[in-house]
């Protein structure tokens, strides 16, 4: 029988102001006094006792509230929905909440607020510095709104505070995405997280894709970056995250380590680890009004033996650390002898180094990762 992992918890919000051109997450844009904040949080807390039943008697291990724009959402709502959660499940210890929030809709009183009742982790989507930029993204600040935000949520003194940055933006020179990493470095947060732009499907950069960096120049700026941020005492564990020592996101770690997390909210995913060794998936329904109305779950299903493998590694590969041999026994419940010739293909191409006790990517299986994944495809 496999070992249960830990388990957490992500809360999706799917109003935003503003639809950015190249976010693929599920939002609406909405003004702020039309969310049905009291109703949509009602609807959560029936949603996650609709799921109990997959929790039982674990603990949970990180709260996670994305969006959209979480913090469009006053703290009262925020308060009631941490309390009730709490009353539901077990907390651990040391439990991680972690809310992610637009620089345009900060109000200092509100987020001294979020911290008081137990928001400990703060994801500031910052995205540039650059003026030029943001308008080119189409963000909703200027560089000062920017600045002056951030003064004030240092003042608030969160456990931990993450900017996210992109790299690769429309029209983005080396020198512009170094100047954004600098003024990143300067405000110290604990956590750092890089990722390079991509164009997805159903997003407005999709259907006019705007001019974009050379290939050579994002991938200096991807090279560059890690020797910076490494010589600001900036450890890079996964692909897109940099902390200082012991900030790593506890959620986001969960998610590379093949842990359970169970979604609740428009749109939000599950993956639920069964003590039968079977994995099941759960995705709710992004049709506001329907869920609003009781109707949670769009689909369910359980992972197909075959597909466990490339599940397990697209997460643990992500990882700056070795992944344990024995963690693929005790979290998949299959035997190593399905993944032996796929391993062996990998460590020939010098994707991996394997021995007694762990696989880990090389420097190459790191920037062909992708190429790494699909000897896992069955």
């Amino acid at each position: 029988m496999m070992k249960l992992p830990s388990i957490s918890i992500y809360i999706h919000i799917p109003w935003c102001l503003k639809k950015c051109p190249y976010c693929d997450f599920y939002s609406k844009t909405i003004n702020i006094e039309n969310i049905p904040s009291k109703k949509y949080i009602k609807n959560l807390l029936l949603d996650l006792k609709k799921n109990i039943n997959f929790i039982k008697s674990r603990k949970i291990h990180s709260i996670f509230i994305g969006g959209g724009t979480p913090n469009l959402i006053h703290p009262k709502y925020i308060k009631f929905l941490i309390q009730e959660i709490k009353k539901i499940v077990s907390f651990s210890k040391n439990i991680e909440i972690t809310l992610e929030a637009n620089p345009k809709s900060v109000q200092e009183e509100v987020f001294f607020e979020y911290k008081e009742i137990g928001v400990n982790r703060l994801s500031l989507g910052i995205q540039s510095f650059n003026e030029k930029i943001l308008k080119n993204i189409q963000r909703n600040y200027t560089f000062l709104e920017l600045i002056k935000t951030i003064h004030m949520i240092k003042k608030i003194n969160f456990y931990s505070l993450n900017f996210d940055l992109i790299f690769g933006l429309p029209q983005q020179t080396l020198k512009e995405f170094l100047s954004d990493l600098t003024y990143a470095i300067n405000f110290k947060p604990q956590h750092i997280s890089l990722y390079q732009l991509s164009i997805e499907r159903n997003t407005l950069f999709y259907k006019k894709t705007p001019i974009l960096p050379k290939e050579q120049d994002t991938f200096q700026m991807f090279n560059k970056s890690s020797k910076i941020l490494n010589k600001y005492n900036y450890l890079k564990y996964e692909i897109s995250s940099y902390s200082k020592l012991k900030y790593q996101c506890q959620h986001n770690l969960n998610y590379w380590k093949f842990g359970d997390y169970l979604g609740i909210g428009c749109g939000a995913h599950s993956k639920i680890t069964l003590k039968t060794n079977k994995i099941i998936r759960i995705i709710k329904n992004k049709n506001i009004s329907e869920y609003m109305n009781g109707h949670y779950i769009k689909k369910k299903y359980f992972i197909k033996k075959k597909h466990i493998p490339l599940e397990f590694f697209m997460n643990n590969f992500r990882l700056y650390k070795p992944c344990l041999r024995k963690n693929f026994i005790k979290y998949t419940g299959l035997k190593e002898n399905i993944i032996k010739k796929p391993i062996e293909i990998a460590i020939k191409k010098k994707y991996l180094i394997q021995n007694k006790k762990y696989w880990i990517t090389t420097d190459i299986g790191k920037l062909f990762l992708n190429n790494l994944l699909e000897l896992f495809i069955i």
